[in-house]
């Protein structure tokens, strides 16, 4: 690092040197592995939750509630650590997000589950976001490349261990342990942050933006509940001339449409509108819009596909995973280091989309009985366009808004991708149970039994276990009906992966700074 002049106003500093910075840096990385592997954990134990607390039909919740809270607070934390700096904020995150796995882990009805994974939510959203903003602060986005490429592997791990770790907890322990499984590494990944974790605070100049916080989490809740609760193939939720339906849509835009005049009178906005005059900010949230609706809409499915549809353990399912991760890693490493070394970003997001938009395509052509080779091939193409894309557009962003900005113009990025996400998964989850319920009643009435039951169990209970238990032709029903529900669901999001693919055609390159945002703000120095 080269040095810099020293900050002016009498303001508290600190000496940024690379013993500081990787210090730092090792905080941020515990908590965002903590987070990160929650959101994968339970993909191959699902299953069996959602049968063992009879939510078969709502399974999605488990990731919806989740996403949903992580939207929500990512703004909060955002302008949070932009006026008051971004310790505390991150302490806080870390509490949080430990208790409410404990909590989970004691949950005894499905209901309960999903409320505590919100308030999971609540912390993890925290964490993912100040993680990013924390390491603009410290390091100056031409050399970035080199600290964001290890923060898009370290999901790329946590993804390879959470659902090896969920398959092994529900073969051989409990499903719960999913959850307590946080508890240590929070109570570490706090320590580390304690006592490495020294920022300057700052106090608010200007009066909280209350009306847009309310609003925001107002707009962002009837979004997702629209999108989970409408019967999009018309045969489970409710019809779009439902008056339950349509007076949550109308609240939903009332709360959107006031959210946008409450910013435009706000002393200081929590979403600046004036970031969507800005060009790169405007099509990397495109881009995390489309990757959040599609990509992790499907991810979360594939592990069940895979137990119910190809008979593979809870843990296998969980190693046949493997190669997406290795894709994502892979990827992300790679170009992260290419960007410290060439100076320029904008083909990576290009080439991410095209090679993620290929493998959705290819995933469209999954049968019960498919290759697991050919299977590994798909998911590791998918994986590879996903790390490309994913550190790369958050490094655009915060390299071309002002340096005082750069935690609202981070979080409103995740935001808008976690937006996606949220709406996605309740869309697709939507489109994939009701073709799944379809396929099982209409399996079962076949084969001359109950509707809604099999060998004495109902449909909302199926696990694996006990789908491995059924006679061989009940079984093959569950089998063909999950291969036929899941592949063809894949169509509905390659036309968004498609447009995500044109929006970075329009990306501009824009020379990457060659200071830190604390050091651009007055608040440190810059030492070797």
């Amino acid at each position: 690092m080269t040095a810099a002049t020293a900050p002016t106003e009498g303001r508290p500093t600190v000496v940024l040197n690379r013993r500081t910075v990787w210090l730092i840096f090792a905080a941020l990385m515990s908590g965002m592995f903590m987070a990160s592997l929650d959101q994968s954990i339970l993909g191959t134990a699902m299953p069996t939750i959602v049968g063992e607390l009879n939510g078969v039909e709502h399974q999605g919740w488990l990731i919806t509630g989740y996403i949903l809270a992580v939207a929500i607070v990512m703004p909060l934390y955002g302008k949070f650590g932009d006026i008051w700096g971004r310790r505390w904020p991150f302490l806080v995150s870390i509490a949080l997000f430990t208790v409410a796995s404990a909590a989970s882990g004691f949950a005894t009805s499905f209901g309960a589950l999903v409320f505590f994974r919100a308030i999971q939510g609540l912390g993890g959203g925290g964490l993912m976001i100040l993680s990013q903003a924390i390491i603009a602060d410290v390091v100056p986005a031409r050399e970035r490349g080199k600290y964001m490429g290890p923060m898009g592997a370290l999901f790329g791990v946590s993804a390879v261990l959470g659902p090896l770790l969920g398959g092994f907890f529900t073969d051989h322990m409990d499903w719960r342990w999913c959850f307590w499984l946080n508890i240590p590494i929070g109570l570490v990944a706090f320590g580390i942050a304690w006592v490495t974790l020294r920022l300057p605070s700052r106090s608010a100049k200007k009066r909280l933006d209350v009306p847009g916080m309310i609003l925001l989490a107002l707009g962002t809740s009837g979004i997702v509940l629209a999108a989970s609760w409408t019967s999009w193939t018309g045969n489970t939720g409710y019809d779009w001339a439902d008056p339950s339906l349509i007076a949550l849509v109308v609240g939903t835009l009332v709360a959107i449409g006031l959210f946008i005049v409450a910013e435009t009178r706000a002393e200081d906005p929590l979403l600046p509108l004036h970031l969507f005059r800005n060009r790169t900010f405007t099509l990397a949230a495109g881009i995390g819009l489309v990757i959040g609706m599609s990509m992790f809409a499907a991810l979360g499915f594939l592990p069940t596909f895979l137990q119910m549809s190809t008979g593979s353990g809870v843990t296998q399912s969980g190693l046949l995973m493997l190669p997406m991760m290795a894709g994502v890693m892979l990827t992300s490493i790679t170009s992260g280091l290419a960007i410290v070394k060439i100076g320029k970003y904008r083909m990576f997001p290009i080439a991410g989309m095209a090679i993620a938009t290929a493998g959705l395509i290819w995933l469209t052509r999954l049968t019960g009985d498919i290759s697991l080779l050919l299977f590994s091939v798909m998911i590791f193409v998918l994986g590879a366009g996903l790390g490309l894309v994913m550190q790369t557009i958050v490094l655009a962003v915060q390299n071309s808004v002002d340096p005082r900005e750069i935690g609202t113009a981070t979080s409103a990025n995740n935001f808008i991708r976690e937006i996606g996400a949220a709406v996605g998964t309740a869309l697709f989850s939507t489109i994939f149970t009701s073709r799944l319920v379809d396929n099982l009643t209409e399996g079962f009435a076949k084969a001359g039994m109950t509707p809604g039951a099999s060998g004495g169990l109902g449909v909302d209970s199926l696990t694996p276990e006990a789908v491995n238990q059924m006679p061989e032709a009940i079984k093959q029903i569950v089998v063909s009906s999950y291969a036929d529900a899941l592949a063809p669901s894949f169509w509905y999001l390659v036309p968004l992966m498609a447009a995500g693919f044109a929006l970075a055609l329009f990306l501009r390159e824009v020379k990457l700074s060659e200071t830190a945002g604390m050091v651009a703000r007055g608040e440190a120095v810059t030492t070797h």
